[in-house]
């Protein structure tokens, strides 16, 4: 096996070093043999310099008459050898031809002999030299001695007139100065250059040879460094796909790869298994107050708790963020599990300690048992995660898995299929999704200034569900603006049937979140208003205080255009978020909504603190000119009360519940408020308004009821709307 991984991690760098060897083999080879031939050929090109400098001197004393007869005279052999004697030993010999091949001088003494008859041949035609490298071979000084062997340069070289002495005859006879009158044949001592050429090629083969030998080296180093740099990296990588950087526990990747063989063990054995998660409850706050390198200060100091109070055998794995997971191997019963469940939470409760503040931190704890709540490792992590955030949303600590908890279900997913197909209806199919209508009542004169719209969705087969089922499944699917188009479309839409009919009350949507972060939601509210023709004063949106302070940057924008648009904004559920003045101050906002949560606590016998908070939120946005709106009121003496503390308008049970268009007839017919109009607040006697009784100003009776009396009044609640 070891020796496997070395010859893979060896792969790359064996590889380079044969294929840059033998590279840098034939590179070498091909760079010494081109110096080489070129070296080769410079020498031959010397001696036949050499060659025609001979030449010139040893045909200089002779007549270009002579090359037409046979040998020489004593006199000219005499003269051709005081002109070449110059050369000395280094002109081995030299011979000299006529055209017809007849050997006329040869300072080896040679009586008789053959010109190459090819190479002769060639020079007399081409009237060039001919070089050839031979071996000389003479006989000895004596018989007895041996004979001698020397490499020469033998040189055909071309005689011309213009070599020979040229007589006043020679013009006469019409010989031209370019007619080869005759060859030479010229013997160098080729040994010393020969012996020049071999060290030559040899010091050029050392340098090329030790220069490639440099150039791999480095080459070589360099790859085998990469190599190495990328092993460890891919290594580290590997540790890291398997391992939480930052507490060094398993992560989700390799706790998966463990819960399959440990399911699949498990399965076989008819054993039981537990799957603990938790999460650290406001682990966003303490991030955002105490900074991230704090936050993940904790998450090792909780790792290291996990880590040391559990079994060898079980095992603990961070999925990220402050999310953490515990594989129960052996687990004899969901009790069991959940008593362990309640001892990994027991673990939080003394505090942590970071740096010099101790921080005491609480978790949610979720419990699932296979194969009491799954079949499989991915539906055990699934069951654990649905009972993990029951427990954070109910507040109670540890909560073991419960189908009645499971909004995750296989069922979930079918109706969010029936909520496409109800954004989307087929043509002559009943419309599922509409809006019903709450007034807003103004709670001096009983007069409804306006109406708030309210998604509901009529399912075939599950009845009217509020927008509590299926607004958080829309916003999770990403469909919610989609849902948020109908709802404006049909906001629209019923504005503009009014209006036809004469009505005017102006009309409030809802606007989620994820609207008011775009630009877009502008846009198809200024399509709509123009191709129906319907004021912009006549749609009001609402947004809530948590959206807006979520993230202010995007939403203020979009706040401004509608405020261009002439599309009047209001802040619901005002008093939950954190606004503050400044923003409240310089936001394109005309209306503020206290949320039902301060206005249940005015109530006969509420705390006497939440009229002063509502008198403070009343006081604050009439300051800056908004209109104060309390929604959830119920009965008459919250109305008095909402009343005395200068409140403006008010909706709830206490005038209507939220009714369809059709049913909204009669509050429509009343006359049209005018909305510019402003009052200071007057203060009456509990249960009367200024001598006149709040039941007064309960909306008139005829009013249809259509959510049926059974209903309890603070169902319709905030999660309820569009």
């Amino acid at each position: 096996m070891r020796s496997s991984r070395s010859r893979r991690r060896w792969s790359l760098t064996r590889y380079f070093a044969f294929v840059s060897i033998l590279a840098m083999a034939i590179l070498g080879f091909a760079l010494v043999w081109v110096t080489s031939t070129v070296m080769r050929q410079q020498s031959v090109n010397d001696g036949v310099a050499t060659a025609e400098s001979v030449v010139a001197y040893a045909a200089a004393p002779l007549s270009v008459e002579t090359f037409s007869g046979s040998q020489l005279t004593p006199e000219q052999t005499a003269a051709v050898k005081r002109a070449t004697s110059g050369f000395g030993e280094r002109l081995v010999d030299l011979r000299l031809w006529s055209t017809v091949g007849v050997l006329m001088y040869s300072q080896a003494d040679a009586e008789t002999g053959f010109p190459d008859p090819s190479r002769n041949g060639r020079v007399l035609a081409d009237g060039e030299p001919d070089a050839a490298v031979i071996v000389d071979v003479r006989s000895g000084s004596t018989p007895d001695a041996p004979s001698e062997q020397r490499q020469v340069l033998d040189v055909y070289v071309p005689v011309f007139p213009a070599d020979a002495r040229a007589e006043p005859s020679d013009a006469d006879s019409g010989v031209d100065a370019q007619t080869v009158i005759g060859t030479a044949e010229v013997m160098l001592d080729h040994a010393p250059a020969s012996a020049a050429l071999r060290s030559a090629v040899g010091t050029v083969t050392l340098v090329v040879t030790g220069g490639l030998v440099a150039l791999w080296l480095l080459l070589f180093r360099t790859v085998f460094t990469t190599s190495k740099r990328l092993q460890t990296t891919a290594l580290e990588n590997a540790r890291l796909a398997l391992l939480d950087s930052l507490t060094g526990l398993p992560n989700r990747r390799l706790l998966t790869e463990r819960m399959t063989k440990t399911v699949a063990e498990a399965q076989r054995d008819g054993a039981r298994l537990g799957m603990v998660l938790l999460d650290i409850d406001r682990f966003k706050d303490i991030n955002d107050s105490l900074g991230h390198d704090h936050g993940d200060e904790l998450l090792e100091q909780v790792a290291d708790r996990l880590r040391k109070a559990l079994r060898d055998e079980d095992v603990v794995a961070r999925l990220g963020g402050d999310e953490f997971a515990i594989l129960l191997t052996d687990v004899r019963s969901v009790e069991d599990a959940e008593r362990l469940a309640r001892r990994v939470r027991g673990l939080f409760t003394p505090p942590f300690q970071l740096g010099e503040m101790s921080l005491h931190v609480e978790t949610s704890v979720g419990v699932s048992c296979l194969p009491d709540h799954a079949d499989d490792a991915s539906s055990l992590m699934r069951t654990a995660d649905v009972a993990m955030y029951s427990a954070k949303h109910r507040r109670t600590g540890v909560a073991t898995y419960s189908p009645d908890e499971d909004h995750s279900s296989p069922a979930r997913l079918v109706l969010l299929g029936d909520l496409h197909r109800a954004l989307d209806p087929e043509p002559g199919a009943p419309r599922e999704l509409e809006l019903h209508y709450q007034p807003k009542v103004d709670l001096d004169t009983g007069r409804i200034l306006g109406l708030e719209a309210l998604m509901r969705w009529q399912h075939p087969t599950r009845g009217m569900l509020l927008p509590s089922v299926f607004i958080p499944l829309a916003e999770q699917s990403g469909i919610i603006h989609r849902l948020t188009r109908y709802a404006l479309t049909a906001a629209v839409e019923q504005l503009a049937d009014w209006l036809d009919e004469g009505r005017s009350t102006p009309v409030a949507v809802n606007l989620s979140a994820h609207d008011v972060t775009s630009g877009l939601v502008v846009d198809v509210i200024e399509e709509l208003l123009s191709d129906l023709d319907v004021p912009a004063d006549l749609l009001d949106v609402e947004i809530t205080e948590t959206a807006l302070v979520a993230d202010p940057s995007r939403v203020t924008p979009v706040l401004e255009r509608l405020a261009a648009v002439g599309v009047r904004v209001a802040i619901d559920d005002f008093g939950i978020g954190n606004t503050s003045i400044a923003q409240l101050r310089d936001l394109p906002v005309h209306e503020l909504k206290i949320d039902r949560l301060f206005v249940t606590d005015l109530d006969d016998g509420g705390r006497e603190s939440a009229h002063v908070v509502v008198q403070a939120m009343v006081d604050l946005a009439h300051s800056f000119g908004l209109r104060v709106v309390a929604e959830g009121v119920e009965d008459e003496i919250t109305a008095a009360t909402l009343r005395r503390l200068g409140v403006d308008q008010a909706q709830g049970y206490l005038y209507s519940r939220a009714v369809p268009a059709a049913d909204v007839v009669a509050l429509a017919m009343l006359p049209d408020p005018d909305r510019s109009s402003t009052r200071a607040p007057r203060r009456g006697t509990r249960g009367e308004v200024d001598g006149t009784s709040v039941t007064s100003l309960k909306m008139r009776a005829t009013l249809p009821m259509h959510e049926g009396g059974a209903d309890r009044p603070h169902t319709d609640r905030r999660s309820d709307r569009s």
